[in-house]
């Protein structure tokens, strides 16, 4: 069975929510629908003419993209211009375009830890927070005999977490009372009679992003046909998310030789460096993108460069002045998201059974030519 087009954007999703972009931040469905089946998709950096065609050479019915290939609002839709030809091609073959930008950089597991990872950067921290969970209690009532059941779907769904401990919960035995009226179809007594069962107060806590998908899973293990449960709002914060990462490099070098190793990990033909090349790093920073805003998150973080893109001449020579190094890897650096994300869905497609496939781009967008 192919998955259909929500199916796989609610999969992929669970690496890179929507609610973790960053406020206007171009991201979502940009093109065509999902209403629709999905026998393959096209994972790719940037959609351009070129990747259009190997998506309609591969047959894909979608493109998971890490650029927005809509920026503005469009003041018209003119097919004799390069970016109307571009949505003209992609509607005439049923290709929808998704686009996970600053959701994918932020989230983890995505583009920064992926560059960081290809760094060999260890003891990771966030670069800049941008992003603190909210956290609620679930309590559910359940009779004794189906705890485990309710309490291991809760867990399964993501609840239960408390910094770095997983399987959280509280219970405490009780009385539950009710009296099944006219109609009602009862898991335990009759109609018309009062009962008195011993159940368990279930409480754990969830994760706002995932409470929808735990309270299903929830009341999909509970047996009674109308479950007492509340949610509460907790002052108490969750996970923190942010942009780029911070970390520690296998060894103390040059900022010559991580430059060289920089190009070798990031499969990238030359870099630019603001810095003395024989100066030591033993920490770096590293942010997929365009890094100028935030050398200076670098630079309170404790690290000796920043590896980044982007880099414009005046932060250049206020970050020399400050005595700070950079690498400028340039922006095309973030294409490690392609393989990386079509591996990540080809697991969750498969866990679902689905016999629907992902596949990384092949096509090369870096916009400069090296000479």
């Amino acid at each position: 069975m192919f998955a259909n087009g929500q199916a796989v954007i609610q999969l992929f999703e669970q690496l890179a929510p929507k609610h973790f972009a960053m406020p206007d931040d171009k991201i979502g469905l940009q093109l065509g629908t999902l209403n629709k089946e999905i026998r393959k998709v096209l994972v790719a950096l940037d959609v351009t003419e070129a990747v259009v065609e190997e998506a309609i050479r591969e047959k894909a019915e979608l493109i998971i993209a890490h650029h927005a290939i809509i920026f503005r609002p469009l003041a018209n839709l003119r097919t004799d211009l390069p970016a109307g030809k571009l949505y003209e091609k992609l509607i005439k073959h049923d290709i929808a375009v998704y686009i996970a930008h600053t959701n994918l950089d932020v989230a983890d597991g995505g583009i920064n830890d992926m560059l960081a990872e290809a760094l060999g950067l260890t003891g990771l921290a966030h670069l800049k927070e941008v992003h603190t969970e909210k956290l609620k209690k679930l309590v559910v009532f359940v009779p004794e005999d189906h705890q485990e059941n309710v309490r291991q779907a809760l867990f399964r769904a993501g609840a239960g977490w408390i910094g770095k401990y997983s399987h959280c919960s509280f219970n405490i035995e009780g009385t539950g009372t009710f009296l099944p009226r006219s109609g009602a179809e009862p898991y335990i007594g009759e109609q018309g009679k009062m009962e008195r069962v011993r159940e368990i107060r279930l409480e754990t806590i969830v994760p706002e992003s995932l409470e929808r998908l735990a309270v299903q899973a929830m009341l999909k293990a509970h047996p009674y046909e109308e479950v007492a449960y509340d949610l509460y709002p907790m002052d108490l914060k969750g996970r923190v998310f942010g942009l780029g990462r911070v970390g520690r490099l296998p060894e103390s070098t040059t900022l010559g030789l991580f430059a060289e190793q920089v190009k070798q990990a990031l499969d990238v033909p030359s870099v630019r460096v603001v810095g003395d090349l024989g100066r030591k790093v033993a920490k770096a920073a590293v942010l997929g993108g365009a890094g100028s805003k935030y050398v200076r998150d670098a630079q309170f973080a404790g690290a000796d460069v920043l590896v980044t893109g982007d880099i414009d001449y005046h932060t250049a020579h206020d970050a020399l002045a400050a005595g700070f190094a950079i690498i400028d890897a340039g922006h095309n650096i973030e294409k490690i998201m392609k393989r990386r994300t079509a591996e990540y869905m080809n697991e969750q497609l498969a866990a679902k059974k689905y016999e629907t496939t992902a596949v990384a781009s092949q096509i090369d967008t870096e916009v400069f030519t090296f000479v």
